[in-house]
């Protein structure tokens, strides 16, 4: 079985190459209207641009996972800001498109975690709804809305578990369902086990991202690999199913990622995975990046039976 890398935004390797070039919402009202226009123009090409140089780097080596910054666009969903980020744009994003497809990469995003649906405020999930709907005119611009995915968590708990997953099928009711369509879920390392997420996907008809780390910290007893990993699968349809992975970055701080991915900590993962002899793609969480990537891959094709077949890709 195959298993194929890739890493969140920014290629550390390359020179100032940050996609995610930011404006405060403070620095934002002190600007005048020409200022306000000239400086997110600038922003928005400059991330953009590092989001191309990233991909062409992803494709000089071979690396075939690419996760966007959800950042690309500074203050899209502020309440208060109301500007055209698609199309002064649409040949840098049809670029980015086109990239992709030629290339055949596998693309994503990754909202922060305040875009979530368990809230029982009603303007948490209007600003949700807002939120992924941003991610989707980005997908739309790029011609990637049939295949780039747009993840999030299930959300808080609220001191009620059971309500707010009730809280959480009512509200995402609100989500267009061509954006539903793109969404993954993923279990989280405090509130949300991989079982009880699993359970919500089979609900909804939605894939689920499993969190290998998240898992590690946050399971139940009867909560086994071998036995989630199947259910796991059924979730995906169309595509590989995707793992993220990461390592602790110490015993007191386990939640935290390392900067580089520990292959001794995923080698259970490893050996179930090959066990079922099931293609996954494996999302790179760590500190470095693109560096932790291909130390991770050059880690796991030292391994006994484990060939390496690209930059980024290994078969176990």
């Amino acid at each position: 079985m195959r298993i194929r890398f890739g890493y969140v935004a920014n290629a550390l390797s390359l020179y100032e190459s940050t996609p995610a070039k930011t404006m405060t919402f403070s620095r934002y009202q002190k600007l005048s209207k020409n200022e306000r226009d000239e400086q997110l123009e600038r922003i928005i090409r400059t991330n953009i641009k590092n989001t191309q140089r990233a991909l062409y780097y992803n494709i000089a080596h071979q690396i075939p996972l690419y996760r966007f910054s959800s950042s690309i666009v500074p203050l899209a969903t502020h309440d208060e800001v109301d500007f055209d980020y698609i199309t002064p744009f649409k040949e840098e994003y049809e670029k980015i498109g086109r990239l992709v497809k030629e290339h055949g990469l596998r693309t994503s995003f990754h909202p922060n975690q305040f875009t979530l649906f368990t809230s029982d405020k009603p303007h948490v999930t209007e600003n949700a709804v807002k939120d992924m709907e941003y991610h989707y005119k980005l997908l739309q611009a790029m011609g990637l809305e049939k295949e780039g995915l747009i993840n999030i968590h299930v959300g808080g708990a609220y001191g009620d578990k059971e309500k707010s997953i009730s809280r959480f099928h009512e509200n995402l009711k609100q989500l267009p369902d061509t954006v539903k369509k793109q969404m993954t879920l993923e279990n989280d390392d405090k509130t949300y086990t991989t079982e009880e997420t699993l359970t919500v996907c089979e609900k909804e008809g939605i894939p689920m991202m499993f969190d290998y780390h998240h898992y590690m910290a946050n399971h139940d007893s009867h909560e086994t690999v071998s036995h989630l990993l199947p259910r796991f699968f059924e979730t995906w349809q169309t595509m590989p199913p995707k793992i993220h992975l990461s390592s602790p970055k110490s015993e007191s701080a386990y939640r935290s990622h390392s900067d580089f991915v520990d292959v001794e900590f995923i080698k259970p993962l490893l050996n179930e995975l090959k066990s079922l002899g099931q293609d996954v793609d494996c999302m790179i969480e760590a500190k470095e990046k693109d560096r932790a990537l291909l130390k991770l891959v050059e880690d796991i094709s030292s391994i006994r039976g484990v060939k390496r077949v690209s930059g980024g890709s290994v078969q176990l």
